[in-house]
């Protein structure tokens, strides 16, 4: 096992009991940062990681526009061909699910979240449960939530 590899397992085995369960499609954990400073971790591993941000959605910002509340929700968008594309090669209806999205948001009792698309549960929704381009990306969204959300 190389180091990357004993990496991305030590992350996957301390988030364990953060995990929230994925069979409604919905990967969350639990983040020990305030909203923004996630969010801002998780764009930065984003970007150093040499993908693509599309958009960054302040839900709450938007609220207070239309004079409502909302606690800290924010959205990322981002990817990249080189990672999308083998998905969306699996199954073209794939795209609507492409770019892959984060969501950071403050629960009711004042814990943060980072929560991200299971990549293995939208293969099931394009039936394409084999794909392994929605593997490859599952491990890569898994690594940098996990970079984000660590102490």
């Amino acid at each position: 096992m190389n180091a990357r590899s004993a990496l991305f397992a030590s992350l996957v085995l301390l988030m364990a009991p953060a995990l929230t369960n994925a069979a409604d499609g919905l990967v969350a954990v639990k983040s020990p940062h305030s909203a923004k400073d996630t969010m801002n971790r998780f764009e930065a591993i984003v970007k150093e990681r040499g993908l693509n941000v599309f958009a960054r959605v302040d839900h709450a910002g938007g609220a207070t526009k239309v004079g409502k509340t909302l606690r800290p929700t924010e959205l990322l968008i981002f990817g990249n061909p080189q990672g999308g594309t083998p998905f969306i090669e699996c199954a073209q209806t794939v795209g609507i699910d492409l770019p892959l999205k984060a969501l950071v948001w403050e629960d009711a009792s004042a814990q943060v979240w980072l929560g991200y698309n299971d990549t293995a549960y939208l293969a099931k929704r394009h039936d394409v449960p084999a794909c392994a381009a929605a593997a490859n990306l599952a491990k890569a969204v898994a690594g940098m939530a996990g970079a984000a959300v660590a102490p």
